[in-house]
């Protein structure tokens, strides 16, 4: 494994983090986790120099905090360090931050939460945080010793994300970036920004849910062939990340053994500046593809969820941007009737807007399930 210095903190970070939003779970219940497997997967990590343990409040519904529990027993805890996140969108008076924060070190069974981050915010969550004295509620976190670091993950634009890192003495983002959203959200600019200051970048989504490696558009594929380097895609797009300086940190939300053995050893030559301008141009290519063919900007993250109506959201908007993506309406419209049960699919919105302010992608949710139902019903 390899580490490098997150940030201005002076700690050895693994450039390989686990991101415990999509654990192993029962019978494709997100909130049922299969905390055996679950528990065997984080300690193998943890065995191969995974020293980065990242998760939120609402990850598997808050079962994802008690298994990590359970994982980082019998010594397992003094390996690691612990990144979970405040739930911004709940907090209505500065006494909630105390309370979500003396839950999650419940949860967590910790005396202090090595990472403290302010979950998902974007410009509405950050107003009313800022507000409601969460910048104080940190010093004070900080000072009494229930939190060591802190930081914030990011969702909204790139002008916010500048407000945000002048605001306050961070010591970590999390922003999403990978091959596609070069530009998006806070970006490469938001990046470097951040590094220039001395805060510590840790990139989410490096995968897009996945969705960059499991079902691969042809032309996405011929690119990856024709290149005299021969990697899979998910190297492609790990090592595009690793190859900045400053990136400190990747977080790849591994459910199965073979996910996990994948990336250790990719990670195992996560060199920063290790990519060819030749290797470079090819993962232009290949961006470019993506971002003509894909539909909605939905990364399967879940925040939406639970619907009051019971809409699947982002099952809703994987077969939209799979009837784009892969030209395959017909396909996707018999995965829509066949995957998703009558009270998920598009029609059942009512459209009473929760979904929208929890989407961190600022999807016009009601809107593109409007175009769902018109594309398969």
């Amino acid at each position: 494994m390899l580490y490098r210095n997150l940030g201005s903190t002076g700690e050895k970070i693994s450039i390989l983090g686990y991101g415990c939003m999509r654990l192993p779970v029962k019978n494709g219940q997100y909130n049922n986790v299969d905390s055996v497997n679950a528990i065997h997967l984080i300690r193998k990590a943890i065995d191969n120099g995974v020293n980065y343990i990242d998760t939120a409040y609402p990850y598997h519904n808050g079962h994802s905090e008690t298994v990590i529990a359970d994982a980082l027993k019998n010594g397992y805890r003094d390996k690691v360090f612990i990144s979970d996140k405040l739930p911004s969108w709940l907090i209505q008076k500065r006494e909630d931050m105390d309370h979500y924060l003396q839950e999650q070190l419940e949860r967590l069974q910790t005396e202090q939460i090595d990472f403290y981050l302010l979950h998902s915010i974007k410009e509405d969550y950050w107003s009313k945080l800022e507000s409601l004295g969460v910048l104080e509620f940190l010093d004070e976190a900080v000072a009494d010793g229930r939190i060591k670091y802190t930081g914030f993950s990011f969702h909204g634009e790139l002008e916010l994300f500048f407000d945000v890192i002048d605001s306050y003495n961070w010591d970590v983002c999390q922003v999403q970036y990978n091959i596609v959203d070069e530009n998006y959200q806070a970006g490469i600019e938001g990046i470097r920004y951040a590094s220039s200051k001395g805060v510590g970048v840790v990139i989410m989504e490096p995968l897009r849910g996945g969705t960059l490696v499991k079902t691969i558009p042809t032309e996405v594929q011929d690119i990856w062939d024709e290149s005299p380097v021969k990697r899979s895609p998910v190297e492609w797009a790990l090592k595009y990340l690793w190859d900045k300086k400053e990136i400190n940190v990747v977080l790849s939300g591994m459910s199965n053994n073979n996910d996990l053995d994948e990336n250790l050893k990719i990670a195992e030559e996560g060199f920063t500046n290790s990519l060819t301008p030749d290797e470079k141009e090819i993962i232009k290519e290949v961006r470019t593809v993506y971002r003509f063919r894909k539909q909605v900007d939905c990364t399967q993250c879940g925040y939406c969820m639970p619907c009051p109506q019971g809409v699947d959201i982002p099952g809703n908007f994987l077969q939209l941007n799979h009837s784009y993506m892969f030209q395959d309406t017909e396909n996707a419209k018999m995965n829509y009737y066949m995957l998703l049960k009558d009270n998920e699919r598009a029609s059942k919105c009512n459209k009473c807007g929760e979904c929208e302010k929890l989407c961190p992608q600022m999807i016009p949710i009601q809107s593109t399930l409007e175009t769902v139902r018109k594309t398969f019903e």
